[in-house]
Parts: structure tokens; sequence; C-alpha cells
């Protein structure tokens, strides 16, 4: 598959898995899977066919493992970034002593006022890794590295969980967890 060609669907997938499934005939079940079958045939009633090995190769080679099979292979979901009602089912983990968000510059007095929120998801993302999070702030220009206290939150009673991608999630982060990196 052309890079173009699994861009594109790689986006339709993220909207219909994460944000609006019923736009494409699609309810997704406990933990957010979706049957393979139903996807595929979803996908194609909505002019983006792709294959089971075009699929696989998709979510295989998706370079943020946005997506995951069950152990089975019969099921597919979005790790992460979900809008819509749905309980991923993972498990609560200790963080790492600190973790890293990326944002743009215009965002960062809203952060510093009112600390990281989830906005229309269900958690804030966060990420062990520096470089991973300074390309998801340079999405929109130049990026904003923020460092989170993650220990210091823990320990406060603040939950954490982490996706199967590697994505720490939480519901909120308080201002005074947060201080720009260097």
């Amino acid at each position: 598959m052309d890079p173009k060609q699994a861009t594109r669907l790689s986006k339709f997938l993220s909207q219909h898995l994460r944000h609006a499934p019923a736009a494409i005939g699609l309810r997704l079940e406990a933990g957010g899977w979706v049957a393979v079958a139903d996807l595929l045939a979803a996908c194609a009633a909505h002019s983006h066919p792709l294959t089971r090995d075009e699929l696989e190769d998709l979510v295989e080679d998706n370079d943020k493992q946005r997506f995951a099979f069950d152990e089975t292979g019969q099921r597919l979901r979005a790790q992460q970034g979900h809008s819509v009602a749905v309980d991923l089912q993972l498990a609560p983990a200790a963080p790492p002593a600190v973790l890293y968000h990326g944002t743009a510059p215009a965002a960062l007095p809203a952060i510093q006022r009112e600390g990281l929120q989830k906005m229309s998801r269900h958690h804030v993302h966060l990420t062990a890794d520096e470089a991973t999070a300074r390309r998801v702030g340079q999405r929109r220009g130049r990026p904003v590295l923020l460092a989170i206290d993650a220990a210091a939150l823990h320990a406060a009673g603040g939950v954490f969980y982490k996706s199967g991608n590697g994505v720490w999630l939480i519901e909120a982060v308080p201002p005074h967890y947060v201080r720009e990196a260097q």
C-alpha cells in the first residue's frame, strides 16, 4: 500500500474507531473492540475498501501503533484517544517519575492556569519519551515540551493507565505538576 493510501486509511480508521463508529454502522464492544469482519465491510461500504492483509499491514506499520488486534486476531480497536463513551478496560499503573506532553505555544497560558485537560477525549495523553512529545507538539508549529511530575501526582492519588502502545493516560494534570522542559 502506498504511503498516501495508508495515511488516508489510518485517518479513516482513527475517526471511526475513536470518534464516530455509528457513522459507518459500527458499535464498539466493551474495551472498544469491533469485529474485523464488520470493520472491513463498513470500510468497503463507505468508499474505503481494504483487505484483511492490508489492515494487518496498516496496524503493524503504523508509526504510533494507534490500533491493536485482540489475542484472537478477530477484533480491532484504537489504543486510546476516544471521544465516544468507551471503557478500554485498562488497569491502573504506576508511572515513571517524569512524563512528557508536547503542545503548541498558544496553549501554554491555559495549561499554566488550568493544567492539562482531557478536552473532548477520555484522558490526557502523556509519554515517557521526550522525542515523541516533541513530535506531537510539532503538529501545530514550534513545539513546547512539558514535563509532568508524574511521581508526585501519582503519590497524591492521580490514577494513571498505560495503553497498549505505551501512551500514559490520566483524567487531568493540575498545573502545579506541569513545568516547561528544556
